[in-house]
């Protein structure tokens, strides 16, 4: 009881002091703002780079930089198979809360050493001699380095699956567009402007790319290379040979727009069909021996008054 207590006080002072720092710092980024709309002491000249600098917080200015070249230098350890894998995991998944590759290292290493030490701390509570939690601990520490990896993979087979949903959609609506007179590349930036999702920032990103100056079929294949989705992988095939052959646009997303329905459906079906499967393990080992119990369990007392009538 008291461990239960002791991990409950733990959560919540942790929770409170979460909650102050989150505004302390939304407090602190408005003030700093409106220093640098408003001048201090009503001075006209704008602030210089080294008082800007000055201005910012010992940890941004000190310990940001400090922490951020150690994880640099512990990268260079790291292989760069491991490496390029989570670019590349963190290209797919969108890059989510805007995390770079050393900030998601930097969240490994603060996973692995908070699992550590809170199991150990919760190993030393329950008096658990000091090398055996020690080595409980390393393991916990273990677990906890790859827990962002675990969560990285999700976002990104979430965000794959969330594409191939909205595909169909917006390829109606992209043809729709098309019909009315639209070119492609205003048709995509019309669907990404009145839709909000991981598909229609890709439309946009798509168009930025081609605003730029980059080759419209090698900004498809760049889009291409930010899903790996099969389905958004073969309408950007379709697109880029029916460029090369000279064939209307208009026929093609209409004839792609019904595949992407038809797979839907078809995707449906599937998973319509995978749940007699899927809900076995809960009627197994939750339905049915309830059910035994309320049928069974009067026999019970017979069959009992029963056995031992015969010894």
């Amino acid at each position: 009881m008291s461990d239960m207590l002791i991990l409950i006080s733990s959560l919540v002072g942790t929770s409170v002091a979460a909650l102050c720092y989150g505004l302390y710092r939304s407090r602190h980024g408005q003030t700093l703002v409106a220093e640098r709309l408003v001048p201090e002491g009503g001075r006209s000249r704008p602030r210089t780079l080294d008082e800007e600098e000055l201005s910012e917080r010992f940890v941004v200015r000190v310990l940001q930089p400090f922490f951020r070249r150690l994880l640099a230098a512990a990268g260079r350890f790291t292989p760069a198979g491991n490496i390029e894998r989570l670019q590349r995991d963190l290209l797919l998944a969108g890059h989510p809360a805007s995390l770079t590759l050393l900030d998601f290292l930097g969240l490994k290493l603060l996973s692995a050493v908070l699992v550590g030490v809170g199991a150990f701390a919760l190993l030393m509570a329950r008096q658990m001699p000091g090398l055996p939690a020690l080595l409980f601990a390393m393991a916990a520490a273990m677990v906890g380095l790859y827990l962002p990896n675990f969560w990285l993979q999700r976002r990104k087979r979430a965000r794959q699956k969330a594409i191939a949903r909205a595909l169909p959609d917006a390829l109606d609506m992209l043809t729709i567009c098309v019909d009315a007179g639209l070119g492609f590349e205003a048709a995509l930036m019309n669907v990404a402007e009145r839709w909000n999702n991981e598909l229609t920032r890709e439309f946009a990103r798509v168009v930025s790319e081609i605003r730029m100056g980059v080759r419209r079929d090698e900004a498809l294949r760049h889009m291409v290379e930010r899903t790996e989705v099969p389905e958004v992988a073969s309408f950007v095939a379709v697109l880029i040979q029916a460029n090369r052959l000279g064939v209307g646009i208009t026929n093609v997303l209409h004839s792609q727009s019904e595949q992407a329905r038809t797979r839907r459906r078809q995707r449906a079906e599937e998973e319509a069909h995978k749940a007699p499967i899927k809900m076995l393990i809960p009627m197994v080992f939750c339905i049915l021996p309830a059910t035994f119990a309320v049928i069974l369990g009067p026999a019970v007392p017979r069959f009992l008054g029963f056995f031992s009538r015969l010894t």
